[in-house]
């Protein structure tokens, strides 16, 4: 058996919100979602926080994970860097307990949202191959490199990528997925960090994933405490049916409606979450009809997963609701299938 130990290194210091790594998220400290991703994972089997503050090493441990140690303030600060926090971890380990992980993986505290599954396939490629020196978990970058510049002082402007001729000028659809480190989970060889002073290695394999939730700002923290209260479940949520589950029909024939799949996605995924899905309707408000049959026959073909369907809503050019969510919340938080 392997002996693979997470690092979740807390520091107390933060600059953009405070205390963030223990800040209350949905109930629990944020270091704690990160605990509890280690501890559901199938292969981590030691769970260390290095942290340099007592307070938040007691936390830490109440939510199962140890610390053996109180890192030096000079490996707290804003410009310390991770080589040195998790070579003096392993080092610790190594003189005090004669411990050696076989591998590491690191869990930054600022991602309360992750795939414990992620975690496991990244170690699990790990182990299947001695030569990867580093799994990194990576993310389609929304700006495409291909099409930006540095600039001189002089304002000449110089692509930053070049191997593309005028790749600038190109639809980014002709050009090269773009990939960035999201900084969710690292897994890494020990002696690459004791041995070559790194971080990474030379042979840096990478792990695509979709979710994403960095915590930098109370704006990201917000959107992730939403997140996560929504994906307890227990929520109703009310959806209309046209302009929404189904394309809009300016001719009012709904017979001839389109399913509008993302959405579709979202909301069953919402559904499995076991949250209360109503969904309602306007048609044949204004002319009369009776759209309930058809309507029904839709969902089902559809294969849209509810608990109620109302027929009936007044007509209007707009709606206001004092507990509206941000319909692009919706897509960029659970659109990610």
């Amino acid at each position: 058996m392997s002996n693979i130990l997470a690092i979740i290194p807390a520091r107390s210091g933060s600059k953009s919100v405070k205390h963030k790594n223990i800040k209350l998220i949905d109930g629990k400290p944020m270091i704690a979602y990160s605990i509890e991703h280690a501890q559901k994972s199938n292969y981590i089997n030691r769970i260390i926080v290095s942290t340099d503050s007592e307070k938040y090493a007691e936390i830490a441990r109440e939510y199962g994970a140890e610390t053996p140690f109180i890192r030096p303030a000079k490996l707290a600060t804003d410009t310390a860097l991770d080589i040195d926090v998790f070579a003096h971890a392993l080092s610790f380990l190594k003189k005090e307990e004669d411990y050696e992980p076989d591998i590491v993986v690191q869990l930054r505290p600022t991602y309360p949202i992750r795939k414990v599954d992620d975690i496991d396939a990244m170690i699990k490629r790990m182990l299947r191959d001695d030569s990867i020196d580093s799994v990194r978990s990576v993310s389609e970058a929304k700006e495409v490199a291909y099409k930006m510049w540095f600039k001189s002082e002089e304002d000449v402007m110089t692509p930053i990528l070049t191997d593309i001729p005028e790749a600038y000028n190109m639809p980014r659809q002709k050009l090269p997925k773009i990939l960035y480190q999201n900084a969710s989970i690292d897994v890494i060889r020990p002696k690459v960090i004791t041995d070559m002073h790194s971080m990474s290695g030379r042979k840096i394999v990478g792990y695509e994933m979709k979710d994403n939730f960095d915590i930098d700002t109370e704006e990201d923290f917000e959107r992730a405490a939403e997140y996560l209260k929504i994906q307890r479940g227990g929520k109703r949520f009310v959806f209309d049916i046209d302009g929404v589950i189904a394309m809009k029909r300016a001719d009012l024939d709904y017979a001839m409606s389109e399913p509008n799949e993302k959405m579709i996605r979202i909301i069953n995924r919402l559904y499995e979450y076991g949250n209360e899905i109503i969904l309602f309707t306007a048609r044949g408000y204004v002319t009369g009809i009776d759209w309930r049959e058809i309507t029904e026959n839709q969902m089902k073909k559809w294969h849209v997963n509810y608990h109620e369907l109302h027929m009936g809503k007044p007509n209007a050019d707009y709606y206001v609701d004092d507990k509206m969510l941000d319909i692009k919340f919706l897509y960029e938080e659970f659109g990610k299938i």
